[in-house]
């Protein structure tokens, strides 16, 4: 399943990079996989979700491994969170290529602020947490995060991707003192419920499923 998503990027236009893998311990809503990919533009993404190959992949290799214990059947076990973010205008941070990416921890977290938070609070505590994953560089190979505009799926406002450069630097960061600080005052007065997940990337090359 997950070999189909990831040559996907070879066989339609608009894909800058792909992560993915079988996410690490049990969520509480019982995802298992989970995937990351970056697109050049809104258009490309939207052009992504219509490709005939895609929609074939998810109807021959994807849904028939997948299941819901929500209430809605038609989402089929799956979840898209959308956002648009920068980086670096370099082309190995661009392309997420390079020995920093080779190997490392992919951390995914979709937040549901409250309403009254949308607009400043939650902009504050997204903005923390970006400065404090800057002063980890030993740690953290880059940082996005945005707001979500999937409208198909409205149960999370926002998104963030980390890459760590270890396990050993995912644990780390998130047992210091300052995420738990940033965490405590910023996100948890505003955030109406969060999912946070974490999969291990291994080098292009190596068996993924």
């Amino acid at each position: 399943m997950l070999d189909y998503l990831y040559t996907s990027q070879y066989q339609m236009r608009g894909i800058v990079a792909v992560s993915l893998g079988q996410i690490s311990g049990q969520t509480k809503e019982d995802y298992t996989h989970a995937v990351f990919m970056r697109f050049q533009s809104k258009e490309d993404l939207t052009k992504f979700y219509e490709n005939p190959f895609y929609l074939q992949v998810l109807k021959e290799h994807v849904v028939p491994n997948c299941h819901s214990s929500r209430l809605d059947a038609s989402l089929q076990g799956l979840m898209n969170v959308d956002y648009e973010s920068e980086v670096e205008d370099d082309i190995l941070p661009i392309f997420r290529k390079g020995e920093d990416f080779n190997y490392g921890v992919e951390f995914v977290l979709l937040i549901a602020f409250v309403e009254a938070a949308i607009s400043g609070p939650a902009e504050d505590a997204l903005t923390s947490l970006q400065e404090l994953t800057m002063e980890f560089p030993c740690l953290i190979v880059q940082c996005t995060q945005g707001s979500n505009f999937n409208f198909s799926s409205e149960d999370y406002t926002h998104g963030v991707v980390i890459r760590f450069r270890s396990r050993e630097a995912f644990e780390i960061f998130f047992t210091s003192s300052g995420y738990r600080d940033v965490w405590k005052s910023k996100f948890q007065p505003i955030a109406r419920k969060t999912l946070a997940i974490h999969f291990s990337v291994d080098p292009v090359g190596t068996e993924i499923m």
